[in-house]
């Protein structure tokens, strides 16, 4: 069996929560959501994961379907608990991310009178400040990995460190999967670097679709590809109605 697009995306997704163990994972997004389902099934079984709203589920059921099996209950003020202590791993979206991993989702333009209005700030600070903060970003374009955000959402690496110890205790930002490549921050001055190429896709053409310079690394991996069972369990476990199809290009 060959794997699309979609599911490399899935399993780079997946690879965010490796090692993580006894954390609650929150995806964002149906490629994340497969990931998280699939990392819990593999190699990451103790990952804790919702139902979206307030319980723990004992079983990985298939997207769209409820579990039969719950674990426990998460409720808003106990979820929040957990965001503060670094005991979770989030994995967003971006309007913009540049390339110290500072998000936009607030707005596109000037602030005080945006071309665009978007979400809002709603949780990013405090989830890049609390706890693990990957990002997914089904579009790479010059559009989305930006030089500088119109305005930040959740907190970079600069900014962090700018704002000093209270900032930089839990703040991470461990990857950035997006469908042309996985990157990361692992640079002596934590900028976005390339961490791997997804197959086919080259390195030229992944700069030409960023908005600034990224370090690319001699050698540059490819992201590995799902195994069968990998294969098997997102097209008839996770996701058998084919979802992650609609986020990710062929």
């Amino acid at each position: 069996m060959s794997a699309g697009r979609a599911e490399v995306c899935v399993v780079a997704c997946a690879e965010a929560w490796r090692g993580d163990g006894e954390i609650l994972a929150s995806p964002m997004g149906v490629v994340p959501a497969i990931g998280a389902r699939l990392a819990r099934l593999t190699f990451s079984p103790d990952l804790l994961l919702t139902d979206g709203e307030a319980l723990l589920m004992a079983e990985v059921p298939a997207l769209g379907a409820q579990a039969r099996a719950v674990e426990g209950w998460l409720p808003f003020r106990r979820h929040l608990a957990v965001v503060t202590g670094g005991r979770r791993h989030v994995m967003m979206g971006a309007a913009q991310l540049d390339r110290h991993g500072n998000q936009n989702i607030s707005c596109v333009g000037d602030w005080h009178r945006p071309d665009r209005q978007l979400l809002g700030v709603r949780g990013a600070p405090a989830n890049t400040l609390n706890n693990p903060t990957s990002y997914w970003i089904p579009r790479h374009s010059p559009r989305v990995l930006v030089e500088k955000v119109d305005m930040v959402s959740g907190v970079g690496y600069d900014r962090a460190a700018a704002a000093g110890p209270s900032a930089t205790r839990f703040h991470r930002i461990p990857r950035v999967v997006t469908d042309l490549a996985v990157l990361d921050f692992e640079t002596p001055d934590r900028t976005m670097r390339v961490r791997s190429l997804h197959p086919g896709v080259t390195a030229a053409e992944l700069q030409a679709a960023t908005g600034f310079p990224l370090e690319v690394p001699r050698d540059v991996p490819r992201t590995r590809l799902p195994s069968a069972e990998e294969l098997r369990m997102i097209r008839e476990v996770i996701d058998p109605d084919g979802l992650r199809a609609r986020e990710v290009r062929g």
